[in-house]
């Protein structure tokens, strides 16, 4: 794929694996971040080191003035934006009842509104191609919705509906729109588990391991290759059969 991507929260993580996987199938690749400048440049030395190319972008994708003018910098740059993968997150574990209003604004401007604002930006270059692809990544609890992480399932929640309704909207201008929800997965996101919490939680799993970055990564060139030019408005759960 000679394609433009760019990838939000592509640091580490999912996000890094997701910007990796993209560059070996041939896209030019820009890794957003907006606070861990080191993780960002050693997931974008790595991409050169396999013979990719791609480059890095600080900004917040809550604040919809700072995602225009990356959005609009990076076709200044290449001339086209291809592919939009939504990926930039947080996550808060905790009981509902000790959750602020600040808790709730955070999680839903970074999660949800973060995937309007560059999907907001990004869309007009798309329709002026008649084509692109964009790919939310969602959660496995935004299908089903999680204890303890309520305002989160909410933010994916509203990721799923976003996905299916933006999916038939822009389907007639030749712009895809699909979402995957990760189960568990091999993250410095779930490094709070202890070895036996983690040894629990796999034998929740059918496939009694947690999934790699590498797996949502593959997932996200499939919805982006022509190999699924008939698939949209989806939300692909890839949780090793957990739900």
């Amino acid at each position: 794929m000679n394609k433009v991507a760019l990838v939000t929260g592509g640091s580490r993580g999912i996000g890094k694996g997701i910007a990796i996987e993209l560059s070996k199938a041939g896209c030019s690749v820009v890794i957003n971040y907006r606070r861990d400048e080191v993780s960002a440049k050693e997931t974008l030395e790595y991409i050169k080191s396999i013979g990719g190319y791609g480059e890095i972008y600080r900004c917040d994708v809550s604040s919809y003035k700072e995602t225009k003018t990356m959005v609009d910098d990076i076709v200044g740059r290449f001339g086209k934006i291809d592919i939009l993968v939504n990926n930039a997150g947080i996550s808060k574990v905790g009981l509902f009842i000790d959750s602020s209003e600040e808790d709730f604004d955070e999680l839903i401007n970074t999660n949800l509104k973060g995937v309007f604002n560059c999907c907001r930006a990004s869309v007009p270059h798309m329709l002026k191609k008649g084509e692109g692809a964009i790919v939310n990544i969602s959660s496995m609890w935004g299908n089903v919705g999680a204890s303890c992480e309520v305002i989160y399932s909410a933010s994916k929640g509203g990721i799923n509906s976003f996905t299916k309704a933006l999916a038939k909207e822009l389907g007639p201008s030749g712009i895809r729109v699909n979402a995957i929800s990760p189960g568990v997965i091999n993250t410095e996101m779930n490094g709070w588990l202890s070895p036996e919490e983690k040894k629990s939680l796999e034998e929740e799993i059918p496939l009694c391991r947690f999934g790699d970055c590498e797996d949502i990564g593959k997932a996200v060139v499939f919805l982006c290759s022509n190999a699924s030019k008939y698939i949209t408005g989806q939300i692909i759960t890839i949780d090793g059969g957990m739900l």
